[in-house]
């Protein structure tokens, strides 16, 4: 559980340089510090063993590190790990490895709960505990990293922002995290093996048209009729189709980046050909790609999965219009690692 001293890495590295001034120290000692945190992602001021005792113990003294921890890691029968990763105040969250024959993707989560209230997604129906800091997010990179080379012998090729939670809506810290993440000085990624996955809330994907972001959309729309998509995201009443349109293809004209669209297709919700044909038209007006994901049962009921001609309907009409299309087959649902499965069952109730 965290005391009263300050988590130094909300720090910035001129911070650092200041504070080790202030105290009569050398200015250097805050660049030593800066590449302890983020390079080497030391968890105590005891591992930095480049500087001497006395300042370890006097970092420990003035400041902590509030890394987090991995509670419980699972293994799936395909090859995907989870993690129930305990933050420094208690909560939980998940955060999945998924590997395949060339890549091991990391998929993270930026809140504990979820702000949006997407009625087919386990994650939805959990309260909002608050927003995770810029490092809660890094650390959860930072693990799968070292678990992807543990387990499969290779560093971590991709990040995707599809955990738990609504990524725009911790904006900020999401954002300081990826700096981190594609930094020299923290992991040195490539902001194109990002993507940053959203519900849609239009305001925010000006934003980040406007911050010249680097990485890459997607956006889980499920539906292009405006009823059938409130019907199931109820959000979609205060976010309408075509703001989220428009802000799309304002996103298209400043960043060129075309969009992903991640789209379930349930029994008897979107699972016909004006559901088609009224995504085709969506699709038109920018550069996309349509990722039809296979749904992953939460217990319920109420969605069931749509029948395979259904998913063929789509991708038939959908290449015949021009447009990629992907039908994604999830991992890992033997341990409820799968997309929209990620719940902290029985914890942060």
């Amino acid at each position: 559980m965290n005391n009263t001293r300050r988590d130094i890495r909300a720090l910035s590295k001129e911070e650092l340089r200041t504070f080790f001034e202030g105290v009569g120290d050398k200015a250097f000692r805050g660049n030593q510090v800066y590449e302890w945190l983020w390079q080497k992602g030391a968890h105590t001021f005891e591992a930095m063993t480049s500087l001497p005792k006395a300042t370890r113990e006097m970092l420990a003294a003035h400041f902590s590190i509030n890394h987090i921890k991995v509670d419980v890691m699972q293994r799936s029968s395909d090859g995907t790990i989870k993690n129930a990763v305990r933050l420094h105040d208690g909560l939980l969250v998940e955060s999945v490895l998924i590997p395949t024959d060339t890549r091991t993707t990391a998929c993270v989560s930026s809140q504990v709960g979820c702000s949006l209230n997407c009625s087919f997604c386990a994650t939805a129906r959990l309260k909002r505990m608050r927003n995770l800091l810029p490092d809660e997010i890094f650390d959860q990179v930072k693990v799968i990293d070292e678990q992807s080379r543990t387990f499969f012998g290779r560093p971590l090729s991709n990040i995707v922002f599809m955990g738990m939670g609504e990524p725009l809506m911790n904006y900020n810290n999401v954002m300081k995290a990826i700096d981190k993440i594609t930094s020299e000085e923290g992991l040195g990624m490539s902001a194109k093996r990002i993507t940053v996955s959203t519900s849609g809330i239009p305001k925010l994907i000006r934003k980040m048209a406007d911050d010249e972001v680097k990485f890459k959309l997607a956006v889980s729309l499920h539906s292009a009729i405006s009823s059938v998509r409130t019907g199931i995201m109820p959000f979609n009443e205060q976010f309408p189709l075509e703001e989220l349109r428009e802000a799309l293809a304002y996103w298209y004209q400043k960043t060129k980046n075309r969009i992903t669209y991640e789209y379930v297709v349930w029994k008897d919700i979107n699972d016909q050909k004006k559901d088609v044909e009224a995504l085709i038209k969506f699709c038109r007006f920018a550069p996309s790609k349509v990722n039809l994901i296979e749904y992953n049962p939460i217990d319920d009921g109420e969605f069931k999965q749509a029948d395979p001609k259904a998913l063929e309907l789509y991708q038939t009409m959908l290449e015949a219009a021009g447009i990629t299309v992907t039908i994604r087959h999830s991992r890992g649902k033997d341990i409820d690692a799968a997309c929209g499965q990620l719940a902290n069952k029985g914890v942060n109730s």
